[in-house]
């Protein structure tokens, strides 16, 4: 009999602290950390982990073609004949871990790969997915002897939906936290730093006290470059659901491909999705226009609200105001260092 794995990896910065997971239906699941590494590496621990693991007839599913086409196009063939050298006569990547994982699967000669496409609403591509993000946020490994649905919340019936979704996909009688603060420049850069590692953890300290008084509690954030993406990846390291409103549709376009990349599996983790400006903005003046929206919106869903801002910034001062009316002493100001 053949057993059916799913595996995957997630990085939160692509190079940045990454995880990796793999599960098995009714069967055994796994998943494990890096304090800095990249995606592709993620996924490929998590395929090899699955195959030193498991025994028996395997049948690996993964959503990274770079895993999938090494076995089922064979490029390990064309990196031996090359002596690890790549089509274009350079080194492959990766080595370290490919080498040992292409010698085990040859030895075995009973693990085939998939391909499966990724957030596509596979329960188990997308359990291994949280799992992996989870893992990543909180650079913790974890494992269980039987994967049931209830270990990942949020698997099942928390599709992302638009501004139609009903109530209780978008969680209105939720104990709701909104969650705003500063872009990446004030956090240290674009990339992952010790300053962005400080806030998700500290925001994933605070949802994880909140759960505990509030085990309706969810998230809600603009998933903007910046604090709220670190949000959403706080709320699933938490494994609390989050909901996101988006000012408009596309608003991730320009923005780097690694950080889109990042935004995509954000969107798809999402309990639903708002969206509420119809049409794209195109000047500066129908932007603000529509993040003043978003905002609004997203007020009139929360209970309480975290805003991640440094003392001596008076960028977000309106902002802080704005929040301490709605929301008087439900309002909780965290300083980045």
């Amino acid at each position: 009999m053949v057993t059916d794995v799913f595996t995957d990896g997630a990085c939160l910065g692509n190079p940045g602290p990454g995880g990796w997971a793999f599960v098995v239906d009714q069967g055994t699941w796994l998943s494990g950390f890096e304090p800095h590494t990249t995606n592709q590496r993620m996924e490929l621990t998590a395929a090899s982990a699955a195959v030193q693991t498991l025994e028996g007839p395997l049948r690996v599913h993964s959503d990274s073609t770079y895993v999938v086409n090494c076995f089922v196009q064979e490029w390990w063939k064309g990196w031996h004949r090359r002596d690890w050298k790549n089509s274009k006569k350079e080194p492959v990547a990766n080595r370290d871990l490919w080498e040992p994982f292409i010698e085990l699967v040859n030895a075995r000669a009973d693990v085939e790969f998939v391909w499966v496409k990724g957030h596509s609403g596979h329960r188990l591509n997308d359990a291994a997915d949280q799992l992996a993000t989870t893992a990543a946020a909180r650079q913790e490994n974890q494992s269980g002897g039987i994967f049931t649905d209830a270990i990942v919340r949020g698997l099942e019936g928390d599709n992302p939906s638009s501004a139609s979704a009903s109530a209780n996909q978008r969680g209105d009688n939720a104990h709701t936290i909104a969650v705003f603060g500063h872009r990446p420049p004030e956090l240290g850069g674009y990339g992952e730093n010790s300053t962005t590692m400080s806030v998700r953890r500290r925001l994933i300290e605070l949802l994880r006290a909140k759960l505990e008084l509030h085990p309706d509690l969810q998230v809600i954030t603009g998933l903007g470059l910046g604090v709220e993406l670190l949000a959403a990846e706080a709320a699933a390291a938490a494994a609390v659901p989050y909901v996101v409103v988006l000012a408009f549709e596309g608003m991730e376009q320009r923005w780097p491909e690694a950080t889109q990349r990042r935004f995509s599996e954000l969107l798809a983790g999402a309990r639903s999705i708002i969206i509420v400006n119809a049409e794209v903005p195109r000047t500066s003046s129908q932007f603000a226009k529509a993040m003043g929206r978003r905002d609004d919106a997203i007020m009139t869903y929360a209970t309480e609200a975290v805003l991640v801002r440094h003392a001596d910034d008076r960028t977000l001062g309106d902002l802080q105001r704005k929040l301490e009316r709605n929301l008087e002493e439900d309002v909780w100001v965290i300083d980045p260092g």
